[in-house]
């Protein structure tokens, strides 16, 4: 079996190439996917009903080269893929003003990309074993049969999920080809904690809006604690940028301690704080002060008080693949051409979706990636 694009694996990246090849028309496209239905991590992803964009999207949202990512965006914007799927009969609907969500649930996206990809063949229950180059083209070899592609475009994703098959034939392939790649990392995980911030454990359910400080980065959301660590939006996304080392922690998200002792008068100060009494309980007696009147907070107090705008540690870890909404790591972004992403090396050979080293912060930003990557391949593979 020959076609002009063989497309492996069948998640946001990979389904959007198939219907822009679609729509566009004059090639014969296939799509190999390991799992008997396609879209299995867009079915469970944003409790079911898929976190696909955000309101603004932009490269300083990811983690990875800024000019291929820029690049990518340019090309398929949020704006673009709202209208996208609104012209398809899906009306997206706004959370905390800020995340695009499905209506009902995430099957009307893949209901919504499987018809748009009209007139291209399936191959499900495929698992991928090899991608050998050809002259004019390459095989793609699966455990069931053998096809013939005169392009190939990767979209099999990171290693989190491996519940819904996610493996790391992506980086394996890449690599056959000499194409240098980033080893996959858990990213949007939870932190672990060392022994020092222990006290935390017993706050598990507790959630809040804070800062987080990590990485030259500043991320504004609500923190959970877990029993395992801390978790919520905001660690999710300071879990991207931090390698090892510390993390700044305002609890107070932007409020002045000396401000809020001032007002709290002869308040006690854990009813004074405008955080969860629980909290801000523990976070007293971990740093041995009393829970007293705000007027009778001695200086050394006040001083030890300010670390809530200030709470610096080094987490142990993450939660792991496990728990990782998404792998960051991959096909390495300089060796793919920023106005395609194929390979600068192998011609007819592209790598989109998570499978890149490109990865963005929670909020819908790497659907928006996936989207927009694999359109970005399909228009150019159609161009030339």
């Amino acid at each position: 079996m020959e076609f002009d694009v063989a497309i492996l694996g069948s998640g946001a990246a990979g389904l959007m190439a198939a219907a822009r090849l679609s729509e566009r028309g004059g090639l014969s496209v296939c799509v190999v996917e390991g799992n008997a239905k396609p879209g299995a991590k867009i079915r469970i992803s944003g409790g079911g009903k898929c976190n696909l964009t955000n309101v603004s999207v932009s490269e300083n949202n990811y983690l990875g080269d800024e000019t291929l990512v820029r690049s990518v965006l340019k090309r398929f914007d949020e704006h673009a893929l709202l209208k996208w799927v609104r012209m398809r009969g899906c009306e997206p609907v706004v959370r905390k003003a800020r995340y695009y969500f499905c209506p009902r649930s995430a099957q009307e996206l893949i209901d919504i990309l499987i018809k748009s990809a009209e007139g291209v063949r399936f191959f499900l229950g495929h698992r991928i074993e090899t991608v050998r180059q050809k002259e004019n083209g390459f095989i793609v070899t699966t455990d069931k049969t053998t096809l013939k592609a005169r392009n190939v475009i990767v979209a099999t994703g990171g290693v989190s999920y491996a519940s819904v098959g996610a493996t790391d034939i992506g980086l394996k392939i890449a690599e056959s080809f000499g194409i240098e790649t980033v080893p996959f990392r858990p990213a949007l995980a939870g932190m672990t904690l060392q022994k020092e911030q222990f006290w935390m454990k017993a706050l598990t359910g507790i959630s809040f809006p804070v800062t987080i400080h990590v990485s030259e980065k500043r991320l504004r959301e609500d923190m959970l604690f877990a029993h395992r660590g801390i978790s919520g939006p905001a660690v999710l996304s300071a879990s991207l940028y931090w390698e090892k080392g510390t993390i700044t922690i305002d609890f107070l998200d932007g409020l002045s301690v000396e401000e809020v002792l001032k007002r709290g008068g002869n308040k006690k100060i854990a009813t004074a704080i405008p955080l969860p009494k629980r909290f801000v309980t523990a976070f007293l007696d971990m740093l041995g002060v009393a829970d007293k009147p705000c007027s009778t907070v001695t200086a050394e107090e006040k001083v030890m008080l300010k670390t809530l705008s200030t709470y610096t540690f080094a987490p142990a870890g993450t939660f792991g693949f496990t728990k990782a909404e998404v792998s960051k790591g991959g096909v390495a972004c300089s060796a793919l051409k920023p106005y395609s992403c194929e390979s600068r090396g192998v011609r007819g050979l592209y790598f989109v979706g998570e499978v890149v080293d490109v990865t963005g912060e929670l909020g819908g930003y790497n659907f928006q990636w996936a989207f927009a990557s694999g359109r970005c391949a399909a228009d150019h593979i159609w161009a030339v």
